[in-house]
């Protein structure tokens, strides 16, 4: 009877410690995986969704980089062009020596100045020295360097009359400034 006893005690006993084993590594695990498998199809769902988003913009972001390329290339007309600094300068002092030319003017000397950093581009100078014969040649000079495109700019300007007694020749000093690409 004592072994009916035990046997009568520890059946329940090994009966309930199977239904807690087949609960912990059963349904727990298998609850545990779908949860896991759940909350994997959200992240990917949220993904999608965020991936159609993006198809969908696809046509306003080619529409903004085509007008930034524009700008881009707008802007560009406002540089002076050249592939290296030497030769930016050498199509500013051509520049400059076109417009005293045009305008009557001689030109007795012309220097590059070093380059000067600003940020991604370079402000290259030409120091022009010229002979003018009149007031109206400079300020139609001037004129014409300030308002041109690429943007050109009048660091200095030294201008002496050159004979007192006939003051109708100007001798000038001209510093004209302009932006680069830098490379």
């Amino acid at each position: 009877m004592k072994k009916n006893k035990t046997l009568i005690i520890s059946l329940p006993f090994l009966a309930a410690l199977l239904l807690y084993g087949a609960y912990q590594y059963g349904y727990v695990k298998i609850r545990t995986d779908v949860d896991s498998l759940k909350e994997e199809q959200t992240a990917k769902t949220k993904l999608l969704e965020k991936s159609v988003a993006l198809i969908a913009e696809k046509p306003l972001l080619e529409k903004r980089l085509a007008a930034l390329k524009a700008e881009k290339e707008a802007d560009r007309t406002k540089l002076i062009e050249g592939q290296t600094l030497s030769l930016s300068a050498a199509t500013l002092q051509e520049t400059i020596k076109g417009i005293v030319t045009g305008r009557g003017g001689s030109i007795s000397s012309e220097r590059v100045g070093k380059p000067e950093d600003y940020g991604n581009f370079k402000i290259i100078t030409v120091s022009i020295d010229a002979v003018l014969p009149d007031a109206r040649a400079l300020s139609d000079i001037l004129y014409s360097i300030e308002t041109r495109t690429p943007y050109l700019v009048v660091k200095e300007l030294d201008t002496r009359v050159r004979n007192y007694r006939d003051p109708r020749d100007l001798t000038v000093k001209l510093d004209v400034s302009a932006l680069t690409s830098g490379k």
